[in-house]
């Protein structure tokens, strides 16, 4: 286990195979295959990167949407500058499975650096 808070799980098992990254939020889980899990650390750095660069031109009390869409994935980021959500659309590109995943505030955030912790300790 890599870190386990209330509401919200990130696990990575490299001796589970195919599916070796889990993230839980509430009462929902999904497994990731480790290319999944690097697009969605690419894809979540992206959308950080947007918000920071409009951060300094936002009211606190402002209400933002971001989107971004890099195949299989679609992201978006809502809330304020300093408290937002995050809404995940995956359509698999072998078909496979497809799933939808919501990370409320405050779990949006946290979970959004302990990924890119766990990413940037891999090899």
């Amino acid at each position: 286990m890599l870190k386990e808070e209330k509401r919200w799980r990130l696990l990575k098992d490299i001796k589970r195979g195919r599916f070796c990254f889990l993230i839980s939020v509430d009462n929902w889980s999904i497994e990731l295959q480790k290319s999944e899990f690097d697009s969605l650390y690419v894809l979540l750095i992206r959308i950080n990167d947007q918000l920071l660069d409009i951060k300094n031109e936002l009211m606190d009390e402002e209400f933002i949407t971001l989107e971004l869409e890099q195949l299989p994935w679609f992201i978006k980021l809502e809330g304020r500058k300093n408290d937002w959500s995050l809404r995940f659309v995956f359509e698999s590109q072998d078909q496979t499975r497809s799933f939808e995943m919501y990370w409320p505030i405050p779990i949006a955030q946290n979970l959004f650096y302990e990924i890119k912790n766990v990413w940037e300790s891999m090899d």
